[in-house]
């Protein structure tokens, strides 16, 4: 009797055990790296919570290290089929047929024309709009916010590919903004990294342009299992992205609106829940713009599942991105969310 229930017992455990194995698989079969993507949901439950409660504490915030965190492993490119997307935006492949095949190249073409336009990579400026135009990078600071709710520059592919050391580099207030810029101080024991907005990773060539990204103005409270963690990952796509096409406009920033908790010790500066970042390629033989929307917080998702088309984040910013393309092009770009070109092969 006692041997019969033993087995009916080790039945039971042995059903559980093959029931959470195959639940296991079906979760993550569809990640990127599932074993990561596992191990990471474990360490959110159990390692995580332990990290949230030092945010609390004053004495043991996250702050920067010294040195580059480019050496993250990104995601892997995934090869897909995006016919289904594009079928939804309203968009073809070249392939379709000629005549579209024709009006790509013309539109090609006259990319170089549309683009030579002064100011062209940057969202509209309103007439009392405080501009920050560095060498590399131009932004619009927020008084109100204390840092920039767009920063704008062009990724060139031999700026991508090569390395530059951030050692020595210090964060420092913009001498630019004349309202002053949040402080070094206002991060310090805040429980909040310094986030860069235009990433020192992006900036290679010129240590003069690299120590700009560390200007206070570029600077915005993130958390720190997301600054180096999905946040990094995106910025480092992004690198891959100007390598394979030479030459990406980039515009990114967070998502400020009034009621957001702050931070600081000599100045109030808001803590985003959002951070979004766009890109623009005139390269191909076709333009392409891709968007992504990211929550300011740890995650282990796969970057595809951030993209969103650049007109939600013009609803959520109020901001009119690349307000100097065609008209026409403008409205088909910004409404699209394929990953067509970006993730996948290209056109």
């Amino acid at each position: 009797m006692y041997y019969r229930k033993g087995l009916r017992w080790g039945n039971t455990l042995m059903l559980l055990f093959t029931f959470i194995a195959i639940g296991l698989v079906l979760h993550y079969r569809g990640r990127t790296k599932p074993l990561v993507s596992f191990w990471n949901d474990v360490k959110s439950v159990f390692i995580y919570q332990e990290r949230s409660s030092d945010r609390n504490n004053p004495y043991k915030n996250p702050e920067p290290t010294s040195t580059a965190s480019d050496d993250r492993t990104s995601y892997d490119d995934v090869a897909s089929d995006d016919r289904s997307l594009l079928e939804k935006e309203g968009l073809k492949s070249n392939a379709e047929s000629a005549s579209e095949d024709e009006e790509s190249e013309n539109t090609s073409s006259n990319n170089a024309d549309f683009s030579k336009a002064k100011d062209f990579g940057l969202p509209a400026i309103g007439a009392n709009d405080q501009i920050i135009r560095h060498h590399r990078i131009t932004l619009r600071y927020r008084e109100q916010y204390e840092q920039a709710d767009w920063v704008a520059y062009k990724l060139l592919g031999d700026e991508a590919r090569a390395y530059l050391s951030r050692d020595g580099n210090k964060f420092v207030p913009d001498p630019l903004v004349k309202t002053g810029s949040a402080t070094h101080a206002d991060y310090t024991r805040s429980g909040y990294d310094r986030g860069h907005l235009a990433p020192a990773g992006d900036f290679n060539i010129s240590p003069d342009d690299k120590q700009e990204t560390f200007y206070m103005s570029n600077i915005s409270p993130q958390v720190g299992d997301f600054n180096r963690g999905i946040w990094n990952d995106l910025e480092q796509k992004f690198r891959q992205w100007a390598q394979r096409d030479e030459e990406l406009y980039i515009v990114t920033g967070p998502v400020l609106k009034p009621g957001l908790p702050t931070i600081g010790k000599n100045n109030e500066i808001a803590v985003p829940e959002m951070y979004y970042k766009i890109a623009l390629c005139l390269t191909d033989r076709q333009p392409r713009m891709i968007g992504f929307i990211l929550k300011n917080e740890f995650s282990s998702e796969n970057l595809k599942t951030f993209v969103v088309s650049v007109d939600e984040i013009e609803r959520l910013t109020g901001i009119d991105f690349f307000p100097k393309l065609p008209d026409a092009l403008e409205k088909k770009l910004e409404s699209s969310t394929t990953t067509q070109g970006w993730f996948s092969a290209r056109n």
